[in-house]
């Protein structure tokens, strides 16, 4: 086996930037051994119609997507929102359209940042308000396509339901 595959197969298996004592240290090979085999590999990867690269960030050596395939991304990987994001779409989506300041007054200042998060992931639209200086938020067809959410008013009415049939139990 090449040296250079088996540190291609190291990169892909971390997942992640490795410095070059680390990637040497996982294929038990000196430094200077491991820099000529990542030179190699990343020749191989700029010689080739890949849509992988070599790169070396300043975190360390990665195997990633080319730059040109970043909208491919942002379609088809999930998106990663923390807990006050998903908190911040959840008030959105329950009372879309919603005025920012009144999310504001909901969520708290932390939300203005969520609200851009969220708009660049293409879950939230913003439109100004006519009379106003705020703006109009509500969820768009990708947030209903990504959560598998047909209709929230659906849903709502069986958790309400859900909760009625509760109380008369207790």
């Amino acid at each position: 086996m090449r040296l250079a595959t088996q540190i291609e197969a190291i990169l892909y298996l971390k997942g992640q930037p490795m410095a070059l004592a680390a990637i040497a240290e996982c294929a038990g090979i000196s430094r200077k051994a491991a820099k000529e085999a990542l030179l190699e590999l990343m020749d191989d990867y700029a010689h080739r119609d890949s849509a992988l690269e070599i790169a070396n960030t300043p975190s360390g050596y990665s195997l990633q997507l080319r730059q040109t395939f970043q909208e491919l991304i942002q379609n088809l990987v999930p998106a990663e929102l923390g807990t006050g994001a998903l908190r911040t779409l959840a008030a959105i989506a329950l009372k879309s359209p919603i005025l920012q300041t009144e999310l504001i007054e909901l969520r708290g200042s932390s939300a203005y940042q969520q609200v851009q998060e969220l708009v660049q992931l293409g879950f939230v639209r913003k439109r100004r308000q006519a009379e106003g200086r705020s703006f109009w938020l509500e969820v768009t067809a990708r947030f209903h396509q990504y959560f598998e959410v047909d209709e929230l008013s659906q849903i709502l009415t069986q958790v309400n339901a859900g909760e009625e049939n509760d109380d008369s139990e207790a």
